[in-house]
């Protein structure tokens, strides 16, 4: 479970820098893309895990394929929060 966790908040924290850098609009700072990224990365992974048990698997046993799916659930959701986190901030401003 915290193997899982781990990958899911570093995959996220990539998923929340490449959102940040794939639109200036969607940039919070290379920090807080890092800190909403991972942020999202570990609760979206694990909403996913207990939706999708069978298709992203668990880590502990350490199969690649489990490992690579946690790291794509954890980086999506690390992305799509950091977007939706600068869009609502965008739109406060």
């Amino acid at each position: 479970m915290l193997t899982n966790l781990i990958i899911q908040a570093i995959a996220g924290a990539i998923g929340g820098n490449a959102a940040g850098a794939a639109s200036k609009d969607l940039s919070l700072g290379t920090l807080a893309n890092t800190i909403i990224g991972a942020i999202g990365g570990g609760v979206g992974g694990q909403v996913l895990s207990a939706l999708l048990p069978t298709l992203l698997g668990s880590a502990a046993n350490m199969d690649v394929g489990a490992l690579v799916s946690q790291a794509v659930g954890g980086g999506v959701s690390g992305a799509v929060i950091t977007a939706v986190v600068a869009l609502i901030k965008n739109k406060m401003a």
